[in-house]
């Protein structure tokens, strides 16, 4: 069997080869999405927090995650390039294909983190985004769409990070073969992209490099975020943001549910289908 590999696209062939392609293998990187200058401005922005972060200079092979990293969140409060790539069209035109049928209203938000990856660290555990969601049997509707935002280069040396193409439609029993399994090399402002449904892992750092990414996972509007939005961003900042974002991140109601009486948002619940749906 030949080895596993992870399609790649850019942003011109997006709708002519990587919707089939993600909804294919499940994984798909996307080329030349951020420029080098917000990758620095990213960097100068979480770097007053990255330097706080402790770094784990043993590893337990049994945790979920590995040493010798940083890793943040709530990057909604601390970054401005974030918040802008949240919104950046090519993601969202991703989740409008796969999560928005599976929506009663909008997806949200689910998850931003920042990862700086140093040598030494070990290969994480295959898993799904869609773990903590796990009321639905294998394979899953799209619940969740997850990307990687390459603010250095990703190689199968510095850890990049390993797929299983396929995994997505796969039940639950189902393992991967060491050939089926792909480690993702991308060139730094690069996106990589995958399904709540693939099996993926953050791959062993041999390299002497350290490889840093920006996680930033969406998911259907009627499920718990991962991450708890409302208090990731403080009710000041909130009151700056696009509505847009605001709506991404959960400010306002996601059809019924969500109801606060001091939501920046304007959208308004439909009453009115609770009736339709009990005639």
């Amino acid at each position: 069997m030949e080895r596993a590999t992870i399609p790649v696209t850019d942003i011109g062939r997006l709708e002519t080869e990587g919707i089939a392609a993600l909804e294919d293998a499940g994984c798909l990187v996307v080329t030349g999405i951020a420029a080098a200058a917000e990758r620095e401005r990213l960097r100068t922005e979480l770097a007053p927090y990255m330097e706080r972060t402790r770094v784990e200079q043993g590893d337990d092979p049994e945790t979920f995650f590995p040493g010798f990293t940083r890793r943040i969140i709530s990057l909604v409060r601390r970054s401005e390039v974030v918040r802008d790539w949240i919104m950046h069209p090519m993601p969202r035109r991703l989740c409008d294909h796969f999560l928005q049928p599976n929506c009663d209203d909008r997806y949200q938000l689910h998850l931003t983190s920042a990862l700086e990856v140093g040598p030494g660290a070990r290969a994480q555990l295959l898993h799904r985004e869609e773990d903590t969601l796990p009321w639905f049997p294998l394979p899953r509707p799209n619940l969740v769409l997850a990307t990687m935002w390459a603010v250095s280069d990703f190689t199968a040396d510095n850890g990049g990070t390993l797929l299983a193409p396929g995994s997505h439609r796969w039940p639950k029993e189902r393992r991967p073969k060491e050939e089926e399994v792909a480690a993702t090399e991308m060139e730094a402002g690069s996106v990589l992209v995958w399904l709540g449904g693939t099996l993926h892992a953050a791959g062993a750092n041999v390299s002497d490099n350290w490889r840093y990414g920006v996680i930033l996972t969406y998911s259907v509007g009627w499920v718990r975020q991962e991450e708890n939005q409302a208090l990731a961003v403080p009710d000041q900042l909130a009151r700056e943001l696009p509505r847009e974002l605001l709506d991404m991140i959960g400010h306002t109601t996601n059809g019924l549910l969500g109801l606060s009486d001091r939501g920046f948002g304007e959208a308004t619940p439909a009453y009115d289908g609770i009736v339709e749906m009990n005639r």
